[in-house]
């Protein structure tokens, strides 16, 4: 009789030093070779579509920059973009530049902050000064456009809060300048290490056809050699009017996916630059007094891939479903196919690739095979609740009150 043979398992998370959020991966192992894993997300629910149909339509905006501080100015943009569509409106022509503008900058906040981040995993700290060195001068821009070097909230249904003063554009294209000479430095030296080429090259490999079954986006989809880009596949705001190439590469391995988010850095730099000479005169917004009824889907190309947003409007002054996809609900899965036969050394460095956003896969509700919902948010809860109740009977904890804090 054939002996099965027990493989060890490995638990990466719910929290670990490499990973900024709450997530979960069992390894099983062969040695050192990983041969199957488990994704598990959403530990971390805030309950974002609930509470965004208590707010009006306007307030919206600012709770939905909070889904990804990374992608604070994306997924608002998708959700007026869903709104607008309702009400059958189109901003001011210079709304949709500075919507650019914006949107552009925190690629380039985001792309570097990866960047930064990816050579810490691997021990390189020199790429990680370095690419936070060059972001910081883009936080400085947002927060003298917006107010804030996250979570902007300078879009609204019908244009944008804040204008971009004509005074500051010297300025901003004088900063550009020095960021794309920096960028390409910093290109240059990652393409043209041996280390760095030795430890991610051939590492975390996503082929093509992976990334088509399961259904991957942005960065991660490009580096697989897919060229998608809802910007240019489906134009929103002034991207249609700007040129500019959308970047790809055919490996499918971590270096690929470094390669194409520090080329689409200086494909930022250049569409903003082209946005700033061409920003027109006139109106930031138009007055907008309500929101009829029906349903509308806002796209945006977050810098981790597409991004969408379903409202639904009753005609009342909120909406009366919002539904959110973020990019990292459908890049996450994509670990059961880069990190299988890969050494056990390698995991971390391949689930930062798809730089994941793990409250981006919040989800609230626990159905069955025929959509029957087993939880909702009270009984996850309750449920919450009683396991407290029982983790401290276990170990005996002290009782304790309120007002003996």
């Amino acid at each position: 009789m054939k002996e099965t043979v027990k493989r060890p398992v490995l638990a990466v998370g719910p929290f670990h030093p490499l990973q900024e959020e709450m997530e979960f991966y069992q390894l099983t192992l062969d040695g050192e070779k990983v041969v199957d894993i488990d994704v598990r997300i959403s530990y971390n629910h805030r309950g974002m579509e609930g509470i965004s149909e208590t707010l009006q339509f306007d307030q919206v905006p600012f709770l939905v920059s909070r889904v990804c501080g990374i992608c604070s100015a994306s997924h608002p943009l998708a959700y007026i973009n869903a709104v607008e569509e309702i009400a059958g409106i189109t901003a001011p022509e210079r709304a949709q530049y500075i919507r650019v503008i914006i949107n552009e900058l925190e690629r380039i906040h985001s792309h570097m902050l990866w960047v930064g981040l990816a050579g810490h995993f691997i021990g390189y700290d020199t790429v990680f000064m370095w690419a936070w060195k060059y972001r910081e001068p883009v936080l400085d821009l947002l927060e003298q456009i917006t107010g804030n070097r996250n979570n902007y909230g300078n879009v609204k249904v019908g244009g944008c809060r804040e204008d971009i003063p004509n005074e500051l554009i010297p300025k901003m294209l004088k900063d550009l300048d020095k960021l794309d000479k920096k960028t390409w430095m910093l290109t240059k030296a990652v393409l043209d290490d041996p280390i760095i080429h030795a430890r991610l090259k051939g590492v975390g490999i996503l082929t093509k056809q992976a990334a088509i079954d399961y259904a991957v986006t942005g960065p991660t989809a490009r580096g697989s050699g897919i060229a998608i880009d809802v910007r240019r596949d489906d134009p929103y705001a002034a991207y249609a009017d700007l040129d500019w190439n959308v970047i790809s590469q055919p490996e499918g391995d971590v270096f690929a996916k470094a390669v194409v988010r520090l080329l689409e850095v200086l494909e930022s730099v250049k569409i903003i630059k082209q946005a700033l000479k061409k920003l027109p005169d006139g109106p930031i917004a138009i007055e907008v007094k309500e929101i009829p009824p029906g349903e509308g889907c806002g796209r945006a190309e977050a810098p981790r891939g597409e991004t969408f947003h379903y409202v639904r409007s009753d005609g009342g002054n909120r909406p009366v479903r919002h539904k959110i996809r973020a990019p990292s609900y459908v890049n996450v899965p994509s670990f059961k196919a880069s990190c299988l036969g890969g050494h056990i050394s390698d995991v971390t460095i391949t689930l930062a690739a798809v730089d994941p956003c793990y409250s981006c896969t919040e989800r609230l509700a626990v159905v069955d095979g025929h959509n029957n919902i087993i939880h909702n948010y009270e009984s996850l809860h309750q449920l919450s609740c009683e396991k407290t109740a029982r983790i401290k009977k276990e170990i005996g904890a002290p009782e304790w009150k309120l007002e003996d804090i």
